[in-house]
């Protein structure tokens, strides 16, 4: 079950990110195509710890693809589906092939077996919208969410994704308000980021900004990392004035999307780039809750995050956290 959590967890912070890409402006090119990026392994792991044969007693062998471990949870199903963990697995697996249909549905059977479970509950109205054209919350994703709040009235992904709704039905005003409740529950660098969306609803509801509150002190770096270009690989290329280098950590054999990041300009090269959970680009998953990341530079020629064909790179690093000194980043040494 702490398997099961945890990867669901994963999971819906790659959705929440995927949604959170037309509202949230600080994050808004790391965001680029994550939407389409759901599962990584989950089937796999749900194997290996066992969550497939809980349902299957007669299984005696892991899968050994994602569409192995789909057709052995549907057989499972289909022969005890009284199971909502079970259907929001399948609904992972769905997403992780681009079954946004298949999600929406698998989600919707775990929403009935689980009236009361708010994660559940919010991971179908996702997954609606998922399937939904221009990923709109419809109205029995809206339901979802309320019956989410009523669960669990803190439950921030219910209460974030039902002001993107309001957002997206021009109900300006009641995404503020709803958004609101948000800024005593997370911290002071999302906070930030938060008060922006906010206002930026205001605004367009005709209401005055929030009034200011103290400032709040920047969060510690994590990471110290010098980013240079190989000597060699400089002389021989002319780089565009407009191409952008990204300094990124994020998690090892997790989802691409990072869970720090920064954007400079490569004129800046050499430089020193300073991450902290100021740099997260998910409101809910910061770089210090990760005790081990993958660290690397990119050289993006189109100045898009996510990557091109032609970029260029550093070698990948493991690192432990916080790290103990500044590291060094090398592009084009991979």
């Amino acid at each position: 079950m702490a398997a099961l959590v945890a990867i669901s967890v994963v999971l819906g912070l790659l959705v929440l990110a995927a949604l959170l890409r037309p509202l949230w402006h600080g994050a808004r090119g790391l965001a680029l195509g994550v939407g389409v990026l759901m599962l990584t392994s989950a089937g796999l792991l749900y194997a290996v710890l066992g969550t497939p044969q809980a349902l299957d007693p007669a299984a005696r062998e892991a899968p050994q693809t994602l569409e192995a471990a789909i057709t052995q949870l549907k057989t499972a199903l289909a022969r005890d589906p009284q199971q909502p963990d079970g259907w929001v697995l399948l609904g992972q697996a769905y997403q992780r092939t681009g079954n946004a249909i298949g999600a929406r549905d698998a989600y919707a059977k775990a929403a009935v077996l689980a009236p009361d479970d708010a994660d559940i509950l919010t991971d179908a109205a996702q997954a609606r919208a998922m399937a939904a054209p221009q990923h709109a919350f419809d109205t029995q994703a809206l339901g979802l969410l309320h019956r989410a709040l009523q669960a669990n009235p803190q439950h921030q992904r219910a209460r974030w994704f039902l002001g993107v709704a309001q957002r997206q039905a021009g109900q300006n005003a009641d995404a503020a308000a709803t958004w609101a409740p948000l800024l005593a529950q997370v911290d002071a660098a999302t906070a930030t980021r938060l008060r922006k969306e906010i206002d930026t609803a205001r605004a367009l509801a005709k209401l005055p900004p929030l009034p200011d509150t103290p400032a709040a002190a920047a969060p510690p770096a994590l990471l110290t990392v010098k980013v240079t270009l190989d000597q060699a690989l400089a002389a021989r290329v002319r780089l565009q004035p407009d191409a952008t280098v990204f300094v990124i950590a994020r998690q090892i054999g997790g989802p691409p999307m990072p869970v720090a990041a920064q954007k400079h300009a490569v004129s800046e090269l050499p430089f020193t780039a300073r991450l902290s959970d100021a740099d997260s680009p998910m409101p809910t998953l910061k770089l210090s809750q990760m005790q081990q990341v993958e660290l690397l530079a990119r050289l993006s020629a189109s100045g898009e995050a996510m990557p091109q064909p032609g970029d260029l790179q550093s070698k990948p690093q493991r690192v432990q956290l916080p790290a103990k000194g500044p590291l060094e980043l090398v592009i084009g040494t991979q």
